[in-house]
């Protein structure tokens, strides 16, 4: 136990304070179980060491950072260790990378039984779901996702410029006076364009020139280590889903035919529809679907997406569609607090209530002509116009 006090000590002493993600204020710390979960690279690790810089900067005994994969839990139980670390006075365990540890859901559920005392705060794989492990923590866990940067974090955390938190609603209804106030500060179209190559995990600070590079180490431990570890899927299944990933990295987006799809990786629809899901909850897919069709995981999506643009440009480099893209980062962004759905007319329908098309500033208006409440988002504007909003400004979401 020695090593990992002085281990988590390092970490927390490593941690900078200066920028904190959107996520930070949502938490209710509170609660005694919290689980984050999140892709991995966006910075649920760094999360977890500000809060306890922040909050125990002289009670080192008393929080507790681990990484959930240390050898020192192949031959030790987690509740074991909750009940040493209880003893000596701990209060609260940081617990990163729950997943990797084989038995998480009935040990969680334990630790947070036995002792009653204890706070656990965990981490773990986008694909993480509570819900399916031996012990239904639902009743018990208080569930956050972290997503990664947002355009307007990315500002912040990059060129050291805050900007608030928007409403969807105040950024239609009032975008000329949000515009000023940013306009003022930066150049928004600029910022934009490095965005959506190299912005949205927060890792692009140790090295642009290996960005994508690590996106795509990234997606590989994704298929290879954190899906195994939360699906019982084998070695043919993973080799089926980085097939699948291929196919889809070079179409995307596009309207799924999935017989054709599941006869090019070799799996039945069933399996390719599950895949899909799968690959979504793991944040490397965003599926588009029809409201009216709920939630059934054998209804086919109607429109795949890869999740982020930055995953576009890791994937496909210079091939990389701007139209593409820019569906791509409005569907992302939106994703994050907002109900995104398939329209007919238009590319999204948001929360039930308004209507997009999202495209260059040159963009027409007839695939939503007689919409009401229907919005272009413009790439390459800085002004709103009439109903024509920057595409930019939707990255001031969260």
């Amino acid at each position: 136990m020695e090593n990992l006090i002085q281990y988590s000590s390092n970490m927390v002493s490593a941690v900078d304070l200066k920028f904190k993600r959107y996520l930070w204020d949502k938490i209710n710390w509170d609660n005694r179980l919290i689980v984050i979960t999140g892709a991995r690279g966006v910075g649920k690790t760094t999360l977890l060491l500000q809060y306890i810089r922040e909050n125990f900067p002289r009670k080192a005994g008393e929080a507790l950072y681990i990484s959930m994969d240390d050898l020192y839990f192949a031959r030790n139980s987690l509740v074991t260790f909750a009940g040493e670390f209880v003893k000596r006075g701990g209060k609260v365990l940081f617990l990163d990378e729950v997943h990797k540890y084989k038995n998480w859901s009935q040990e969680l559920k334990s630790s947070y039984d036995y002792f009653p005392e204890l706070k656990i705060v965990a981490t773990g794989s986008s694909a993480l779901d509570i819900y399916k492990g031996k012990a239904d923590l639902s009743r018990r866990a208080m569930v956050y996702s972290l997503n990664g940067l947002s355009f307007r974090e990315f500002i912040a955390f990059k060129y050291k410029t805050p900007f608030p938190v928007l409403s969807l609603d105040e950024m239609l209804q009032h975008p000329s006076d949000v515009i000023q106030s940013v306009l003022r500060e930066i150049k928004p179209i600029k910022l934009f364009e490095e965005y959506i190559q190299w912005g949205y995990y927060p890792f692009f600070t140790e090295g642009i020139q290996e960005y994508h590079i690590r996106i795509r180490q990234i997606i590989n431990h994704v298929l290879d280590v954190d899906l195994p570890s939360v699906e019982n899927i084998d070695f043919n299944a993973v080799h089926h889903l980085r097939t699948l990933m291929s196919i889809i990295s070079e179409i995307t987006p596009f309207k799924p035919n999935i017989l054709k799809l599941s006869r090019q990786v070799g799996i039945s629809r069933e399996t390719l529809l599950r895949y899909l899901y799968l690959m979504e909850r793991a944040d490397l897919l965003l599926l588009l679907k029809s409201g009216t069709r709920g939630i059934s995981r054998m209804n086919k999506p109607d429109k795949v997406y890869l999740n982020n643009p930055n995953l576009l440009y890791a994937l496909k480099q210079q091939m990389a569609n701007t139209g593409n893209i820019r569906e791509t980062f409005f569907f992302n962004q939106l994703n994050e607090g907002h109900t995104v759905n398939y329209v007919p007319s238009g590319d999204f329908l948001i929360d039930d209530v308004y209507t997009f098309e999202v495209g260059g500033k040159n963009k027409q208006q007839k695939q939503i002509e007689g919409i009401t409440n229907a919005y272009i988002a413009a790439d390459n504007i800085e002004h709103p116009h009439h109903n024509r909003v920057p595409l930019w400004l939707f990255g001031f979401l969260y």
